[in-house]
């Protein structure tokens, strides 16, 4: 018996996916957030930005989903509370949702291997996650044209071992309903590499490259709503995209899984058209 799972981050795309895995397989899981909602079911409470309120009491296994969008000096913070958390409260097991190895030279790459260094230091028992970029991602960060013709990215030539949110969230699910089979393990969790010009292909476009440097102004002038740490985040993924550092493979992912991936393709391709421009006829 694996006892009662709580997944953090219960109101966003990877916590809510990783719950509905535990639970369609029978798992005894909740989830928590900082905005559960009123009369939510099965959602506790939890602010990383309030220690003192964070209630693990009866939780057997943690799964501790990243609480990013912040500067690294506040999710670091975020995450200590939720360790420190889960020693008082007798956590048997913490999985935590990291950042892929080759991510090493992304700009929030720090605040995710802090947390594993915690974590390390606890005297708990972990297993981390390193998670590839997701594909969704890939997609949804290729910028179109005003006239809807073509789609333009800092990417170049470079690919992406891009890995769909859901495939993350079932291979979460996977660790955390069998926590003492994968106890001090880090997964390597990537995808298979697509490029730019492989998502334009199917959306049946053309991909024109344009610079690190335009693309930062982009990001600087023309995208209104960035917090200041989010431009910096942004062309880092493009420049180590560019350069090839983020096109490794690895067979951890489909061995969790028992199955092959999903196809991260298909998965951009659709982030990408989400954002698609329609223009009148």
């Amino acid at each position: 018996m694996t006892g009662m799972i709580l997944v953090t981050g219960a109101n966003g795309s990877l916590g809510s996916a990783a719950l509905a895995a535990l639970r369609a397989g029978g798992a005894d899981a909740i989830g928590g957030s900082r905005t559960p909602g009123d009369g939510t079911t099965g959602i506790r409470r939890l602010d990383f930005d309030d220690p003192a309120g964070i209630d693990l009491t009866g939780v057997s296994t943690l799964v501790l989903v990243s609480a990013g969008y912040a500067e690294d000096d506040q999710v670091v913070a975020r995450h200590a509370a939720a360790v420190d958390a889960a020693v008082r409260d007798g956590v048997r097991h913490v999985v935590y949702t990291s950042l892929a190895g080759a991510g090493d030279h992304l700009g929030f790459a720090l605040a995710h291997r802090a947390t594993e260094r915690l974590l390390r230091a606890s005297g708990l028992s972990w297993t981390i996650l390193r998670n590839g970029l997701y594909a969704e991602l890939f997609g949804g960060l290729l910028m179109w044209s005003a006239d809807g013709a073509g789609v333009e990215s800092a990417f170049g030539d470079g690919a992406l071992a891009a890995v769909t949110r859901a495939d993350l969230a079932e291979a979460a699910a996977v660790v955390a309903a069998d926590p003492a089979r994968h106890a001090g393990r880090v997964y390597e969790l990537v995808g298979t590499p697509i490029t730019a010009a492989d998502v334009a292909g199917r959306l049946g476009v053309p991909h024109r490259d344009i610079g690190l440097g335009e693309y930062r102004r982009r990001l600087l002038d023309e995208t209104p709503g960035l917090l200041p740490f989010q431009p910096p985040m942004l062309a880092s993924i493009a420049t180590a995209v560019r350069h090839g550092f983020l096109a490794g493979t690895h067979p951890d992912l489909t061995d969790l899984l028992g199955r092959p991936s999903d196809d991260p393709l298909d998965t951009a391709v659709a982030a990408a058209s989400a954002t698609r421009p329609r223009v009148a006829a």
